[in-house]
């Protein structure tokens, strides 16, 4: 199960500092350490670490978690490297990040938001081949009770963490539909392994030879879901695309260059280069997406989701609409650890394929305009596409109604 949320959130780790009351007894602990420095002239970093560690178990009054020390010192040497995209994972959460990557889940395979009208959790898509299908979970129910508990008094995301458990475990909820909520259903479904749906696609409303795919974020199976999505669209007579990636924070290498590769003719795709200026290079093939494109962007939409939106402008596949994305441009290595946890470590700049890298900066968009100010407070996936000011805008892009040149939205 995944939940989403109306604004785009970057996983930051905060790191509890313990302030330390400097009583007589430790004076002379200090003089002991100030003669160890003076003893030679540089004092490095582990054996400050084990003189603090010393210091701890020597005078500390509580119980030391060791698994959680150790936890601890990674998670804040990794903060202390200034390294701002860098992380430290555990092993239960290293195994999720996996998971994650992989598109492969355990649950009952339902997308979810919070609906602030009725305390609720409101369900916004359900997963292809998942147990909730199967059951006959629809999008728009709202779940307003998890084993026997009111959504309202547990609060979200404990609400959300209780739907949450390992296949062949059972979810008992319930949900209200209908157009004024009046039916109420109850289900005990057993949770199962699904492949989360990062790809999901429509026609649009006003037009119906326009398709919309939205990518939530590049995992595994996004390339599969993304060719479907274009499959499907054109076989139903679709004829031109608006792929909205606002709110993307990114994903996995492979995933963004195999969509990428989808799309784009033959030549560069991403450019990259580390610490010791060595360059390296992944390209698409001959063959490409012939069909015209717009891409919505705003300031959430991150890393491979630049990438993909600034690839499609170098190669004048597509026209952005939207406003300046977030602007990180550096890509991370994930690195197993002997004792099942891991950590990434910030180690090249990327580059689209022939413009400048974006750090700091962001994409520009081609035609800039703004969410409507009614509609800043509202969930993305609850917008219509008839309130979707920004959808409508490229829209007529699309029907050549704006001249992108000028950039009509400034």
């Amino acid at each position: 199960m995944r939940f989403k949320i109306n604004l785009f959130a970057a996983i930051g780790i905060t790191i509890v500092a313990c302030i330390i009351t400097f009583q007589v007894t430790f004076l002379t602990l200090d003089a002991k350490y100030k003669n160890d420095k003076d003893a030679s002239s540089s004092s490095s970093l582990t054996q400050k670490l084990e003189y603090i560690d010393e210091l701890y178990r020597s005078m500390y009054i509580g119980e030391i978690d060791e698994d959680k020390l150790a936890d601890g010192v990674m998670y804040g040497y990794v903060l202390g490297t200034g390294d701002k995209y860098a992380n430290y994972f555990s092993k239960e959460s290293y195994d999720e990040l996996k998971a994650d990557f992989s598109g492969d889940m355990q649950g009952i395979g339902v997308n979810v938001i919070y609906n602030p009208d009725y305390y609720a959790i409101e369900v916004i898509n359900v997963m292809p081949d998942s147990p909730a299908l199967e059951a006959g979970v629809l999008p728009g129910d709202l779940i307003v009770y998890v084993e026997g508990e009111d959504v309202a008094e547990l609060g979200y995301y404990v609400a959300v963490d209780r739907m949450r458990g390992e296949a062949g475990t059972v979810a008992n909820f319930t949900v209200l539909r209908g157009d004024h909520y009046e039916q109420k259903i109850d289900f005990s479904i057993t949770r199962g392994y699904v492949t989360e749906q990062t790809v999901m696609y429509r026609h649009y409303a006003l037009d119906g030879t326009i398709g919309i795919i939205q990518i939530a974020s590049f995992d595994a199976k996004t390339p599969g879901q993304f060719y479907n999505a274009v499959e499907t669209l054109r076989n139903e007579g679709a004829t031109r695309l608006v792929i909205d990636i606002r709110y993307n924070p990114g994903g996995e290498l492979n995933s963004i260059h195999d969509v990428l590769d989808y799309i784009l003719p033959e030549g560069p795709i991403i450019r990259m280069v580390d610490k010791a200026g060595n360059w390296s290079e992944l390209d698409s093939d001959k063959n490409e997406l012939d069909m015209p494109m717009a891409v919505l962007i705003n300031g959430s939409t991150a890393s491979a989701g630049e990438l993909f939106a600034s690839s499609l402008k170098d190669y004048k596949k597509a026209t952005l609409v939207g406003t300046v994305t977030y602007g990180k441009g550096t890509m991370q290595r994930i690195i197993d650890l002997p004792d099942g946890s891991g950590i990434s470590i910030s180690y090249q700049m990327y580059y689209p394929p022939f413009s400048d890298n974006y750090e700091g900066v962001g994409v520009q968009p081609d035609v800039t305009v703004e969410l409507d100010e009614s509609l800043k407070d509202k969930n993305i996936y609850k917008i219509t596409d008839e309130e979707d000011n920004q959808l409508a805008t490229a829209v007529a892009v699309l029907n050549g109604e704006i001249n992108v040149n000028s950039n009509a939205g400034e």
